[in-house]
Protein backbone atom coordinates (compact mmCIF):
# COMPACT_ATOMS: atom_id res chain seq x y z
CA UNK A 1 0.00 0.00 0.00
CA UNK A 2 0.98 3.73 -0.90
CA UNK A 3 0.78 5.79 1.81
CA UNK A 4 -1.14 9.57 0.38
CA UNK A 5 1.03 12.77 0.12
CA UNK A 6 1.75 14.95 3.03
CA UNK A 7 3.77 15.06 6.21
CA UNK A 8 4.48 12.18 8.36
CA UNK A 9 6.05 11.42 11.42
CA UNK A 10 8.25 8.70 11.59
CA UNK A 11 8.94 6.92 14.86
CA UNK A 12 12.52 6.36 14.77
CA UNK A 13 13.91 3.26 17.21
CA UNK A 14 16.13 1.39 15.00
CA UNK A 15 17.69 4.43 13.45
CA UNK A 16 19.20 2.13 10.46
CA UNK A 17 16.21 0.97 9.47
CA UNK A 18 14.81 4.58 9.66
CA UNK A 19 17.35 5.67 7.22
CA UNK A 20 17.12 3.35 5.16
CA UNK A 21 13.26 3.60 4.60
CA UNK A 22 13.49 7.11 4.08
CA UNK A 23 16.06 6.33 1.27
CA UNK A 24 13.90 4.42 -0.11
CA UNK A 25 10.89 6.24 0.07
CA UNK A 26 12.14 9.11 -1.50
CA UNK A 27 14.14 7.06 -4.48
CA UNK A 28 10.64 5.38 -5.05
CA UNK A 29 8.31 8.74 -4.94
CA UNK A 30 7.94 12.47 -5.74
CA UNK A 31 10.35 13.60 -3.24
CA UNK A 32 8.72 16.78 -3.61
CA UNK A 33 5.74 16.34 -2.47
CA UNK A 34 6.70 14.15 0.44
CA UNK A 35 7.98 15.35 4.13
CA UNK A 36 9.18 12.99 6.75
CA UNK A 37 9.20 14.46 10.27
CA UNK A 38 10.93 11.99 12.31
CA UNK A 39 11.24 11.46 16.20
CA UNK A 40 13.14 10.33 18.29
CA UNK A 41 16.07 9.76 21.06
CA UNK A 42 19.31 9.73 19.23
CA UNK A 43 19.55 13.58 18.29
CA UNK A 44 22.37 12.85 16.15
CA UNK A 45 21.58 10.42 14.03
CA UNK A 46 18.14 12.59 13.48
CA UNK A 47 19.90 15.69 12.82
CA UNK A 48 22.27 13.80 10.45
CA UNK A 49 19.43 12.59 8.29
CA UNK A 50 17.77 16.03 8.30
CA UNK A 51 21.61 17.51 7.08
CA UNK A 52 21.69 14.56 4.75
CA UNK A 53 18.15 16.27 3.02
CA UNK A 54 16.14 12.94 3.94
CA UNK A 55 13.92 14.21 5.98
CA UNK A 56 12.16 18.06 6.67
CA UNK A 57 12.09 17.93 10.41
CA UNK A 58 13.50 16.29 13.57
CA UNK A 59 12.11 16.25 16.72
CA UNK A 60 14.12 14.77 19.99
CA UNK A 61 11.33 12.95 22.05
CA UNK A 62 12.00 9.71 24.34
CA UNK A 63 9.41 7.04 22.84
CA UNK A 64 9.18 5.79 26.48
CA UNK A 65 7.96 9.56 28.27
CA UNK A 66 4.52 10.60 28.51
CA UNK A 67 5.70 13.90 28.86
CA UNK A 68 8.12 14.19 26.47
CA UNK A 69 5.48 12.91 23.69
CA UNK A 70 3.03 15.01 24.72
CA UNK A 71 5.43 17.91 23.94
CA UNK A 72 6.05 15.99 20.51
CA UNK A 73 2.23 16.39 20.12
CA UNK A 74 2.30 19.97 20.90
CA UNK A 75 5.31 20.88 18.62
CA UNK A 76 3.92 18.87 15.70
CA UNK A 77 0.40 20.75 16.18
CA UNK A 78 1.57 23.83 16.09
CA UNK A 79 4.83 22.97 13.28
CA UNK A 80 3.11 21.14 10.76
CA UNK A 81 0.37 19.48 9.76
CA UNK A 82 0.93 15.45 10.32
CA UNK A 83 -1.69 13.26 8.31
CA UNK A 84 -0.55 10.24 9.58
CA UNK A 85 2.52 8.37 11.84
CA UNK A 86 4.42 5.45 10.34
CA UNK A 87 5.91 2.72 12.99
CA UNK A 88 8.91 0.00 12.45
CA UNK A 89 6.59 -3.31 12.43
CA UNK A 90 9.20 -4.83 14.52
CA UNK A 91 9.09 -2.38 17.30
CA UNK A 92 5.24 -1.91 17.05
CA UNK A 93 4.71 -5.29 17.64
CA UNK A 94 7.50 -6.02 20.32
CA UNK A 95 5.96 -2.96 22.11
CA UNK A 96 4.18 -3.41 25.48
CA UNK A 97 0.97 -2.43 26.17
CA UNK A 98 1.82 1.11 27.74
CA UNK A 99 3.97 1.99 24.70
CA UNK A 100 1.34 0.69 22.70
CA UNK A 101 -1.67 3.22 23.97
CA UNK A 102 1.12 5.84 23.79
CA UNK A 103 1.62 4.75 20.05
CA UNK A 104 -1.66 4.22 19.23
CA UNK A 105 -2.47 7.66 20.58
CA UNK A 106 -0.07 9.76 18.52
CA UNK A 107 -2.50 9.95 15.59
CA UNK A 108 -6.04 8.47 14.40
CA UNK A 109 -3.69 7.25 11.31
CA UNK A 110 -1.03 5.42 11.69
CA UNK A 111 0.99 2.69 9.39
CA UNK A 112 3.23 -0.05 9.96
CA UNK A 113 6.23 0.09 7.66
CA UNK A 114 7.76 -3.81 7.01
CA UNK A 115 10.94 -4.28 4.99
CA UNK A 116 10.37 -6.83 2.09
CA UNK A 117 12.55 -8.71 -0.25
CA UNK A 118 11.47 -5.67 -2.68
CA UNK A 119 11.64 -3.22 -0.66
CA UNK A 120 8.70 -2.20 2.23
CA UNK A 121 5.29 -2.06 2.69
CA UNK A 122 2.88 0.42 4.68
CA UNK A 123 -0.29 -1.24 6.29
CA UNK A 124 -2.77 0.97 8.61
CA UNK A 125 -2.84 -0.14 11.76
CA UNK A 126 -6.36 -1.22 12.67
CA UNK A 127 -6.35 -1.11 16.68
CA UNK A 128 -8.30 1.75 18.28
CA UNK A 129 -6.84 5.38 18.01
CA UNK A 130 -7.03 6.84 21.23
CA UNK A 131 -7.63 10.81 21.32
CA UNK A 132 -5.80 12.46 23.96
CA UNK A 133 -2.73 15.13 25.42
CA UNK A 134 -0.63 13.07 23.39
CA UNK A 135 -1.85 13.26 20.02
CA UNK A 136 -0.64 15.53 17.43
CA UNK A 137 -3.64 15.54 15.19
CA UNK A 138 -5.92 17.30 17.72
CA UNK A 139 -6.83 20.33 19.14
CA UNK A 140 -5.74 18.53 22.73
CA UNK A 141 -2.45 19.16 21.56
CA UNK A 142 -2.31 23.14 22.70
CA UNK A 143 0.72 25.29 21.59
CA UNK A 144 2.05 27.11 24.55
CA UNK A 145 0.46 30.39 23.18
CA UNK A 146 -3.28 28.84 23.07
CA UNK A 147 -2.30 27.68 26.87
CA UNK A 148 -1.39 31.19 27.66
CA UNK A 149 -4.38 32.42 26.27
CA UNK A 150 -6.64 29.82 28.01
CA UNK A 151 -4.62 30.88 31.55
CA UNK A 152 -5.36 35.03 31.18
CA UNK A 153 -8.55 35.73 33.43
CA UNK A 154 -11.34 36.63 30.84
CA UNK A 155 -11.70 40.04 32.80
CA UNK A 156 -8.03 40.95 31.99
CA UNK A 157 -8.44 40.13 28.05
Amino acid sequence: MAIKTGSYLLIDIDNEFSRAFVKHYINTNDAAKKDIIIAGANTQKLVKMMFDELVKDYCYCDIENEISISELASYLHEHHNVQGVLFNQTDYLLADDTQRFIYNSLHEKRYIISQTNHGYDINPINEECHSNHLSCDTDIAQTAQELTELAVPEYEK
